[in-house]
This record gives C-alpha cells, sequence and structure tokens, in this order.
C-alpha cells in the first residue's frame, strides 16, 4: 500500500508566513546570534577519534536548551564538498552545551558539517555550517544527473520535477528485486527523510514528507512523498534514508531544476550507481 507521510510542522513553519523549504539556509556558521563554534573532528583517515562541536546563542554563552524536530534535538549532516561521502547523525550533548559523537574518516578531502537545530526560544529552525579538512590525497568527482539508486540490494528511484520558486512534489519509490518494498518502518516520524543540498555551494534545503504522520509499529511503501522547492535554477543533491527491520539505508540522486526561471533540463533519464545523504 501506498502511504504519504508526514513527520509533523515543524517550528520554523510557524514563523514569517512561509515554509522554512522554501529558502536555503546551511552556508553560514551563524544565523540570528548563533553560531557553531569550536569543531573539532580527526585531522586524517584512519585515525579513530571525535567529532565535536558547541551551539552559542546571542549572549555568546553555549546553547543547552533545544526543542524537539523529526525526533531529535540535533541533526548533524556531513559531505565532501564533491557530494559524496554523506553521513546523517546525531550525536549527544553534555551538560556544558558539547555536542560530540565517536568519529572515523573514511577518505580524504573536504567535508561541510550542518548542525540542524531549534534553539529553545529562537522560534525556528536554524542550520548551521562549518568545514572539516581531513589530510590524505583523493580526486573529487562530479554527480551526473540521476533519478535511480541501487543501495544494499534495493532499488530506488525518484520521480517528479524539482521546481524553481514552486513547490512540487518528489516520489522516491523503494523495490527489491523487482518487487515493491511494502515494509518501510518509520524514521525521524516519517517513512523517509529527505535532505537536499544545492551544487556549487551545498545550501542546505528542508524537505516535508507529506500525508499523515505514521503511527509506531505500522509499516508502508514503496512511495514515500516530499513537498520541496528550488530557490534558484541548477543541480541538487537529493539523500534519502529509510529504514527496513531496523537498518537505516541511504540513497543519493542529483536532479536538476524545471521551470521558467533559468529552465535546465530534467533529470528524467537514469544513471547507475551513486554520484559521488
Amino acid at each position: 500500500m501506498t502511504q504519504h507521510t508526514d513527520s509533523g510542522q515543524d517550528p520554523a513553519e510557524t514563523t514569517a508566513g512561509s515554509r522554512a523549504g522554501h529558502t536555503p539556509q546551511g552556508v553560514s556558521m551563524e544565523q540570528n546570534g548563533y553560531l557553531l563554534q569550536e569543531l573539532s573532528a580527526p585531522g586524517a583517515t584512519g585515525d579513530p577519534g571525535e567529532l565535536s562541536l558547541t551551539i552559542t546563542g546571542p549572549d555568546g554563552a553555549p546553547v543547552t536548551e533545544f526543542e524537539t524536530s523529526h525526533e531529535r534535538q540535533m541533526h548533524l549532516i556531513v559531505v565532501r564538498s564533491d557530494a559524496a561521502g554523506f553521513r546523517h547523525v546525531h550525536p549527544v550533548m553534555d551538560e556544558a552545551g558539547r555536542w560530540s559523537l565517536p568519529w572515523q574518516w573514511e577518505a580524504a578531502g573536504t567535508y561541510r558539517v550542518y548542525a540542524d537545530i531549534v534553539p529553545t526560544g529562537a522560534g525556528q529552525n536554524l542550520t548551521l555550517t562549518s568545514t572539516v579538512d581531513v589530510a590524505g590525497a583523493f580526486t573529487p568527482g562530479t554527480p551526473e544527473a540521476s533519478t535511480t539508486d541501487e543501495v544494499d540490494g534495493y532499488q530506488i528511484s525518484v520521480a517528479g520535477d524539482l521546481s524553481v520558486g514552486s513547490t512540487a512534489e518528489l516520489t522516491i519509490s523503494v523495490t527489491r528485486d523487482g518487487q515493491p518494498v511494502t515494509t518501510l518502518e518509520p524514521y525521524l516520524g516519517a517513512y523517509g527523510h529527505l535532505v537536499a543540498l544545492r551544487a556549487g555551494d551545498l545550501a542546505y534545503l528542508h524537505t516535508h514528507p507529506e500525508g499523515a504522520e505514521p503511527v509506531a509499529g505500522e509499516v508502508s511503501g514503496p512511495d514515500v512523498v516530499f513537498a520541496t522547492t528550488a530557490p534558484s535554477p541548477g543541480r541538487y543533491y537529493l539523500y534519502f534514508d529509510f529504514q527496513v527491520d531496523g537498518q537505516v539505508h541511504t540513497a543519493q540522486f542529483a536532479l536538476d531544476t524545471t521551470g521558467a526561471a533559468g529552465t535546465m533540463p530534467s533529470a528524467n533519464t537514469t544513471a547507475e550507481g551513486h554520484g559521488g545523504h
């Protein structure tokens, strides 16, 4: 059975009279006086260590109170500058406001780190970003337009246009061995979670699953529908997290925008495998 998903209304959607998904975030380490500081991570591949950071508020002090959004107080997104190596994780905060989790790099390069948060009292969702350089040689790639991916034996596809300046639906479908997967489990308050990054500056877009919030214990599939808007023409990298049998998998796509504002060809042709969370 196909079921649309929704993780509920984000705090950002109650302010400014518009949805946060229409405006890119994640292009600065500071927003509205909130600052991502003291970002620390291992400096080379293979070195075990810790990734940690602190969020300070307009008063300069570490923030220790956050609202829950999509079942977590912080969503930490890490991706390399060429769109490879995507990870979506959830660090733990200590009493002093320091967020951390065990970390080890698998490949060298420059990585963008996004802290997706709703500080208590801020009145909106914030996405703060900074970079980490990981020593070692690497050859950056350029992901080709792709509407399909294969991950851990699952075949995932995305259908629909990514429109500039207007909200449109993207339908992501999951199959395995040619059969629709109808056992998608709730993950972060929905049957799937989608992150979109703009090629070039890797600006972070909020996307919104459509439909009713899933009930714990229920399953769905094979389709998950998202409402999204591209703020400018160009290519966008999409990373879709879904859960089956308690295991989270991530598929990656690359779509070009459609629409009158700087129209580019739609990525409605398929490409094999990962382009480059």
